[in-house]
């Protein structure tokens, strides 16, 4: 089995450089809706081809990523394919730092007492980040151990798909993909990602790893 794990596509906020949180459910712009139209028709069903079939699509909530899913699995081709959201699986709170980028932060000494923790410090009036990463590792841990053909054994010819944010994405990574690397090492633009094969591992968390790691990119 694998799994795939696709960002959303671009955002007013994410072109500025802010931090687009769970507090702000903007939309895809039009450039990045037609970007993903075209990807749907050029691109996908190579990756579709590697993916070996979809068993589920799982998305965030969010509203750009439930667009992203339906620009890039049409529901029209994609019938019959279990589509679940997860709240879980929203983005981060970003609490007193929603929808500002760093020029608008600098000078402020919370912002940069975050940069001097180097990003683990959590946000004020926000998420903290250990709590953040557990969420959400949390919740893909127990979408794949309830699916009945992945553990033990596993089998070929299934992938969940999972359209979500970029910190959704580093958390899942940093948790369960082996060779292990720290969480910041797992950033990817909108529109791209990692399609791992789910690896049985009963002294892992959750009892799987993903490994045979390559990164995927829809644009």
């Amino acid at each position: 089995m694998k799994i795939l794990l696709l960002r959303h596509g671009e955002t007013k906020g994410n072109r500025e450089k802010r931090y687009v949180g769970q507090k702000s459910d903007e939309g895809l712009t039009d450039g990045a809706r037609e970007q993903l139209r075209m990807a749907a028709s050029d691109r996908m069903e190579e990756i579709c081809v590697r993916c070996r079939g979809i068993s589920k699509i799982i998305t965030s909530p969010m509203a750009r990523c439930v667009e992203t899913a339906d620009l890039l699995f049409p529901r029209e081709k994609f019938r019959g394919v279990p589509r679940i959201l997860s709240e879980a699986l929203t983005e981060c709170d970003f609490g007193q730092f929603e929808y500002k980028n760093y020029m608008e932060l600098t000078g402020d000494p919370q912002y940069q007492r975050f940069l001097d923790s180097g990003g683990t410090d959590g946000f004020p009036g926000g998420e903290r980040i250990p709590d953040f990463k557990r969420r959400c590792a949390g919740a893909v841990g127990e979408i794949v151990r309830e699916e009945p053909y992945v553990l033990p054994g596993g089998r070929e010819g299934e992938s969940l798909v999972f359209v979500v944010h970029g910190g959704v994405i580093m958390a899942v990574m940093e948790a369960f993909a082996r060779p292990a690397r720290r969480y910041y090492s797992w950033q990817v633009k909108n529109g791209a990602g990692y399609l791992c094969s789910v690896e049985e591992n009963p002294a892992a968390p959750f009892g799987f790893e993903l490994t045979k790691v390559a990164e995927i990119s829809v644009l």
